[in-house]
């Protein structure tokens, strides 16, 4: 594989290499104990549109090395032409761009230590489901995705580590196996114990959500990390969300690009 991962078609929740078309599917799941997991499936849709061109180096960085750099979030009223234009330079849909955005200022108020930044969680976003994009997925205007996005079920194939049914299937239409839903990629039992609904209509949270599913990953993230401006809190963070230095890197070089981009976008 080459040193660049390159904005291709929506790629499966947690996929960082180019897939090939129409193979047999391939897991990595993270270790016990974080609630969450990234998966790689080797099947790449044939007709999912293609975004502007944008590369990603990927940094040889090392768990604990400084926090990527962030950029402020952008404040209304203009964050939705801003998102717009960063949108049009990058492969983050507009509308997951908000969430993102939202998200870090909501943390802000409510854990003002923590120092989360939305490229942080656009980095994030990117590994687990190409930004909600996964499989041809479309973010709906209200945040809602087109169509679920549900993992592989968690059944001790090899590969997958076993986890029994958690929620009724309520949220992953499983009642045997738990699978990770979303485009942040939670397990039920994870959502239902860090979920935050962004829109306060009383409503129960939507992992389907890119709103919900971002502000509680900030949630999630700010409570295991720390301070997420230092080395230390940013990688305790991030390796909570999924145990693998490899994903570590992957979520800091997508982070560290984002950043990059964002300063030259006014």
């Amino acid at each position: 594989m080459a040193d660049m991962l390159t904005a291709d078609p929506p790629r499966p929740p947690g996929a960082r290499r180019p897939l090939r078309r129409l193979a047999l599917a391939a897991v990595l799941v993270l270790l016990a104990g974080t609630g969450i997991f990234v998966l790689e499936v080797i099947d790449r849709p044939a007709a999912a549109p293609r975004q502007p061109a944008f590369v990603v180096p990927q940094l040889d960085v090392d768990p604990g090395a400084a926090a990527p750099q962030g950029r402020p979030a952008p404040v209304q009223p203009d964050l939705a032409g801003w998102a717009e234009r960063f949108a049009a330079a990058t492969d983050i849909p507009a509308r997951t761009l908000v969430a993102y955005v939202n998200a870090e200022s909501r943390i802000r108020g409510t854990a003002p230590g923590c120092n989360l930044t939305w490229t942080t969680l656009a980095g994030i976003g990117r590994v687990e489901s190409h930004h909600g994009r996964y499989n041809g997925t479309r973010i709906n205007p209200d945040g809602s995705l087109s169509k679920p996005i549900i993992g592989i079920p968690l059944d001790g194939s090899p590969g997958v580590k076993a986890i029994p049914d958690t929620d009724g299937g309520r949220l992953d239409g499983d009642t045997r196996w738990d699978r990770a839903v979303g485009p942040m990629q939670f397990l039920p039992s994870t959502w239902a114990r860090w979920s935050l609904r962004a829109n306060a209509d009383g409503a129960p949270a939507d992992p389907q959500n890119v709103d919900d599913a971002t502000l509680t990953a900030a949630h999630y993230l700010c409570a295991s990390g720390g301070d997420l401006a230092t080395g230390e809190g940013w990688w305790k963070a991030v390796l909570t969300y999924n145990r693998s230095e490899r994903y570590g890197r992957d979520v800091f070089s997508g982070a560290d690009a984002y950043a990059r981009k964002a300063a030259e976008i006014k």
